[in-house]
C-alpha cells in the first residue's frame, strides 16, 4: 500500500482517487530512495508506473521544504512533447491539493503562456530540452535554485541528439542538488552521462533489458513493399479492429500512408515531428476518443503515448534500431489486457527482423 511511504495526506488522497492500490516494482523501490534525498539511476520501461515513482516523492520533498521564491525548485526533462504533456498531467493530478505551481514547456506552441507562468513564479518545470534552452538563453527562466533534477527517458533524449542541450541546461543548475535518471537502457552513453550527473547514485533495474510486454501477441507477415498498404487495410477491416496504431520510419511515409488509408474509407490521421503541437494533440485526442480508427506515427510517438486499451500496433515498416520495436509495441498489452503486435516485413527488411528477434531472444511467429 502507498501509506507505507512517508507521504503527506493530500498526496495519499490523490493516489487513492487515481485508483492506485499496490505500488509497482519501480515505485516500491524508487520512492524511498528519492524521499531520502539520494541520487538515482533507474532502468524502467514506459508503462511501469515510473512517472509516479519520481513525481510522488518529488512533490513530497517540495512540500516538506517550502520556500518563498519565484525561481523553480524542480526540473523534469523529457524527450517529446507528448511525454511532457503526459508527465505534466500526472503531476497536476497528484498536486491538485498542494500549494505547488508548475509549468509545461515545449516547442511547437506560442511561448507567451510559458513566459507568463515563469514570470509569475513556479515551483516545478516540466520541459523538453530545446524550448527550455531557448528560455534559458533569453533569461526568461532562472535554474539556479533547482533542488531536484529528473531526466526521464534519458536514452531517448540521447538518441534524439539532445546531449548538447542537456549539458548546457545542467551547467545552469546548482552543483548541490538531487538528480534522478530514468532510462529504458543502461548503454555506455547513458553510463557516461550518469557519471557526470549523479553523485554516488542508487541503481535500480526493475525489468529485463529490452523486455517486451508479456501480454502482447507478436506476428509477422512477409509481403512485398507494394502489397503492404492493401494488406494493412484488410487486416483492419476484416479484423474489425476499432483502434490501430501504425508505425512508419519517415514523416513523409506517415503522411502518404494516412492519405491512402483515408481513401480506403478509414478514419485516419498522422502524427510526427513536423506537425504543429495543436495538430498532434488533436490527432491523439481524436484517436483516444474513438473519433478516428487509425493513427499513423513515426518513432517520435513510440514513447509518451498512453492510450488506454489499445488493441493493436502495426509496424508498417520495421525500425532501424531494434530496441525501438520494443518501445513501439509497448503501446499495447497494457493494464492487464492482451494486445496484438503485427509487423509487415518486405524482403529488404529481413535483416532488421533478424536483429529484432535476436534482441527478443526468440523468433516472431509468421502469420498464416
Amino acid at each position: 500500500m502507498f501509506n507505507q511511504f512517508a507521504l503527506s495526506p493530500p498526496l495519499l488522497k490523490a493516489v487513492q482517487a487515481l485508483g492506485y492500490t499496490e505500488p509497482t516494482p519501480i515505485q516500491q523501490r524508487a520512492i524511498p530512495v528519492v524521499l531520502d534525498g539520494r541520487d538515482l539511476m533507474a532502468a524502467a520501461q514506459t508503462g511501469t508506473g515510473k512517472t509516479a515513482a519520481f513525481a510522488l516523492p518529488l512533490l513530497e520533498r517540495l512540500l516538506q521544504n517550502p520556500v518563498q521564491q519565484r525561481a523553480p525548485r524542480a526540473l523534469i526533462l523529457v524527450p517529446t512533447r507528448e511525454l511532457a504533456a503526459q508527465v505534466s498531467d500526472a503531476c497536476r493530478v497528484l498536486a491538485r491539493e498542494l500549494p505547488i505551481r508548475g509549468v509545461l514547456i515545449y516547442g511547437g506552441v506560442s511561448p507567451k503562456p510559458q513566459l507568463d507562468s515563469l514570470a509569475r513564479g513556479v515551483d516545478l518545470v516540466i520541459a523538453t530540452p530545446g524550448r527550455l534552452l531557448d528560455h534559458l538563453q533569453s533569461r526568461a527562466v532562472d535554474l539556479s535554485k533547482i533542488e531536484i533534477l529528473v531526466l526521464d527517458e534519458a536514452d531517448r533524449m540521447l538518441d534524439m541528439g539532445f546531449i548538447r542541450a542537456i549539458k548546457r541546461i545542467i551547467a545552469a543548475l546548482p552543483a548541490q542538488r538531487q538528480s534522478l535518471m530514468f532510462s529504458a537502457t543502461f548503454s555506455e552513453e547513458i553510463r557516461t552521462l550518469a557519471r557526470s550527473l549523479l553523485r554516488n547514485p542508487v541503481t535500480i533495474d526493475v525489468s529485463p533489458r529490452y523486455a517486451p510486454p508479456e501480454l502482447v501477441d507478436h506476428s509477422v507477415y512477409h509481403v512485398d513493399a507494394a502489397a503492404k498498404h492493401p494488406l494493412l487495410t484488410r487486416l483492419i477491416v476484416d479484423g474489425d479492429v476499432r483502434q490501430t496504431l501504425v508505425f512508419t520510419r519517415t514523416k513523409h511515409g506517415a503522411n502518404r500512408l494516412a492519405e491512402r488509408l483515408v481513401r480506403d474509407g478509414l478514419s485516419c490521421a498522422a502524427i510526427h515531428g513536423n506537425k504543429s503541437q495543436g495538430a498532434r494533440t488533436r490527432a491523439l485526442d481524436d484517436f483516444k476518443q474513438g473519433r478516428i480508427r487509425v493513427l499513423v506515427a513515426t518513432d517520435i510517438a513510440a514513447r509518451g503515448l498512453d492510450i488506454t486499451e489499445l488493441p493493436q500496433v502495426v509496424n508498417f515498416e520495421l525500425p532501424h534500431v531494434p530496441e525501438d520495436y520494443v518501445h513501439r509495441i509497448g503501446r499495447t498489452g497494457r493494464a492487464g489486457l492482451r494486445g496484438q503486435a503485427v509487423s509487415l516485413v518486405s524482403r529488404d527488411e529481413r535483416d532488421r527482423l533478424r536483429a529484432i528477434e535476436k534482441l527478443l531472444g526468440r523468433p516472431i511467429p509468421v502469420a498464416a
